[in-house]
């Protein structure tokens, strides 16, 4: 059975429809209002006409940034979006005609989902999918069953608390874990040390043409890949970051397999190598017990997508 997943982003929608083998067969996309609900609703709709029109779809999985309800019909939360107790699947079936059902999901679980069946986890029954971009989300697969919790909230780990008293979150608390293991994490740190080490950082404010406030995080990236010993030190803080507080979540869950997913993973082994050894060096009981392997994740940008689509099907 078809599906069609849509991955919602604060500015655009990404929509596919997806076989039962995780591939994608056609895809499309629509710019939308982050501030406008009802603009987002529409383009989903939109999105379903075009790609319902060349393929038989039978269902529907929206896969939404925030704090997703636990029946799966819309989102209590969302940080960068104007979505509070928005009903969301019943705003997207009152835009269409056809009888097709309709989930929510969160994007993170979505993602996490698809490595979990068609990507680096389809070996392993228990895994820990972390997304890392703006910020940090997380997904948990135990046992082959994703793990929602009662209110459907379950694995918000990037609001783990690492740090007490530490850097102010967009959740409201301080020293959340996503605020050191994230993109913006990085960013923030490649732009303080430009300031206080201008020599040492020239040549990653050189690939942000000259000014330290425009550096992203894959300049950093590029300037580690060339061999830049500040980006180097700064990716491989961030993986210290990652690996440490992966073994907190495996302290409690025990994953087989860590797949970490989102922009920062283009950095590769720059990154995973220090995650590893940081996951190592705070993993419990290390040398008698097995320890969760650490991947960087497969399915790419087309996660949320396929991902949604398959769990729109259970």
């Amino acid at each position: 059975m078809h599906a069609i997943g849509v991955d919602i982003g604060g500015t655009k929608i990404a929509a596919g429809v997806v076989d039962d083998e995780g591939r994608i067969l056609a895809q499309t996309r629509r710019d939308t209002e982050p501030d406008d609900a009802a603009s987002i609703d529409a383009a989903i709709a939109d999105a379903y006409a075009e790609l319902s029109a060349q393929h038989p779809v039978k269902a529907i999985g929206l896969a939404a940034a925030g704090f997703v309800a636990a029946d799966r019909s819309g989102v209590l939360f969302a940080p960068n979006i104007a979505w509070r107790d928005y009903p969301l699947r019943d705003r997207v079936a009152a835009l269409i005609d056809e009888k097709v059902d309709i989930v929510v999901e969160n994007d993170a679980n979505a993602a996490g989902w698809a490595e979990f069946r068609f990507g680096s986890a389809r070996d392993v029954d228990d895994m820990l999918t972390l997304t890392i971009g703006t910020g940090l989300g997380g997904a948990v697969v135990s046992n082959g069953a994703l793990v929602r919790g009662f209110a459907g909230v379950a694995a918000e780990v990037g609001h783990m608390r690492v740090v007490p008293g530490g850097h102010y979150c967009g959740c409201g608390h301080e020293g959340c874990w996503e605020q050191y293991a994230s993109g913006s994490a990085l960013v923030r740190d490649a732009q303080a040390a430009a300031v206080a080490f201008p020599d040492r950082a020239q040549r990653i404010v050189e690939l942000a043409g000259g000014r330290a406030d425009k550096i992203v995080g894959p300049y950093v990236t590029k300037a580690a890949e060339e061999g830049d010993e500040l980006a180097i030190q700064l990716l491989a803080e961030l993986g210290r970051w990652i690996g440490e507080g992966a073994a907190s979540v495996a302290a409690l869950l025990d994953p087989a397999m860590v797949v970490i997913g989102g922009g920062v993973a283009a950095a590769g082994d720059l990154l995973l190598e220090p995650a590893r050894k940081g996951f190592g060096d705070q993993l419990s009981a290390r040398g008698h017990r097995p320890e969760a392997t650490i991947v960087i994740a497969s399915m790419g940008n087309d996660a949320g997508i396929v991902g949604a689509a398959d769990l729109a099907r259970l």
